[in-house]
């Protein structure tokens, strides 16, 4: 049975900050697999996939085909694919908003103000997405990281994706414009796009979620390229009162249950009684689901109801959490989700859950976990966007501020940049 835990008198570890990235083994495990893909290009991204995906990937069939995405479509049902594409609208609808704040922008700079500052947005040039292929496989992640990259004008967009059973994440792809799709996963995977083989092309950024060997990968190669976030086992928690509804507080957080052994499911309550429901229908309801051993180690594990005092109690708890997904199911929940601070995304009322997130509102589902929505943001056009400084002075705004640059530099020995100075106003 799920945990009851009363705040600030019991154990909280379970609660509060949770982290996969720790454990030196896996560390050093990814580390030998960069650098093999580094040094051996392809030779090496072929032997791990065959080691770990069991799967014969040779520079002329690393790549989907065209005729392999014809395939696709005829084995998916034509209303599904009607599903992908309502809720691509509403993602890529969604996002094609925030492009309208990156405006280019100049203004008069310099003492004299005949100067020009200001800023340029550009898009990436090349982005890579990694798309799960393991214990499940998310057509709905293509989506959710793709259609942003799309409404940021990305130039190109590439897919890495094992073993690829669920046809529909081909049609996601073929959906979303994605032109190229890699057939190898895993750490083996994140190295080939951060520094390129013989067969794969290093790309600007890599996004999208994976297991800990993927996450630790993205943390390995970062710096070498941009990369969305680090993020962990998904996680859900609600904060909800006695006016919610038990069956399905329950269901939605077994919904992030069934995800792995790892994921975290947290209620954070101020009625006994709705915590003493929960547990009930928790029980019942993972009885007639078919991943009940995944979701009964989760919540073994990662599961907690915690009691709180007061609603500024349990907004204090979920700020301290910072959660991946944030459910508020309250009386006047959009005045309680308002007082938040830190989530990946907050889904407001009783009829708002988080698979609504997940596959349709719009918002993208990939979002930081473990604490990280403490710093980092959702998966957006943001993350697809760079922005650089444009500076035009002319000399009579250069010559005010010379000596100034000149005292400054020579006060931190770099006598050369004070020496460009110099020759400008002696020019």
């Amino acid at each position: 049975m799920i945990p009851v835990i009363k705040y600030g008198k019991d154990d909280a570890k379970r609660v509060f900050g949770r982290t996969q990235l720790g454990n030196a083994e896996y560390v050093g495990a990814v580390a030998e697999i960069i650098s093999a893909v580094r040094r051996d290009g392809d030779k090496a991204l072929f032997a791990y996939a065959k080691k770990f995906d069991k799967a014969d990937v040779s520079a002329e069939t690393i790549l989907v085909t065209d005729e392999e995405i014809k395939a696709a479509y005829a084995e998916v049902d034509d209303a599904l694919i009607e599903s992908l594409r309502r809720a691509k609208a509403n993602i890529l609808a969604y996002h094609s908003r925030q492009k309208d704040k990156y405006k280019n922008e100049f203004f008069g700079g310099g003492a004299k103000g005949k100067s020009t500052l200001g800023w340029i947005y550009r898009p990436l040039s090349r982005v890579g997405l990694y798309v799960p292929g393991g214990k499940a496989s998310y057509p709905s992640t293509v989506l959710m990281t793709a259609l942003p990259a799309v409404a940021a004008g990305v130039g190109e967009i590439v897919v890495a994706t094992p073993n690829i059973k669920n046809p529909l994440i081909l049609v996601a792809c073929a959906e979303c414009g994605v032109k190229k799709i890699y057939k190898v996963g895993g750490a083996q995977a994140i190295a080939a796009l951060a520094y390129g083989t013989e067969s794969v092309e290093r790309v600007d950024l890599i996004a999208g979620p994976g297991n800990v060997f993927v996450t630790l990968a993205k943390k390995q190669v970062f710096g070498d390229v941009a990369v969305d976030m680090i993020a962990g086992p998904s996680e859900i928690l609600v904060i909800a009162d006695e006016s919610a509804d038990a069956e399905l507080v329950a269901a939605d957080m077994l919904s992030q249950a069934e995800h792995d052994e790892l994921a975290a499911s947290i209620l954070v309550t101020t009625d006994e009684k709705l915590a003493e429901d929960v547990q009930k229908q928790i029980e019942a309801q993972t009885a007639l689901l078919p991943r009940k051993e995944i979701i009964e180690k989760s919540l073994a594990n990662n599961g907690a109801i915690v009691l709180c005092d007061s609603i500024e109690e349990a907004v204090e708890v979920a700020d301290r959490v910072a959660p991946e997904h944030l459910e508020v199911c309250t009386k006047n929940a959009c005045d309680v989700a308002l007082m938040l601070k830190n989530a990946g995304a907050i889904f407001v009322g009783g009829y708002s859950p988080e698979p609504l997130g997940d596959y349709f509102a719009g918002p993208s589902h990939v979002l930081p976990t473990s604490g990280s929505a403490r710093f980092s943001s959702v998966l957006s056009v943001d993350t697809f966007m760079k922005k650089t400084s444009y500076i035009e002075y002319d000399k009579q705004d250069l010559l005010v501020g010379a000596d100034d640059i000149i005292s400054i530099a020579e006060c931190e020995g770099f006598d050369a940049h004070a020496n460009t100075i110099k020759r400008r106003k002696k020019a």
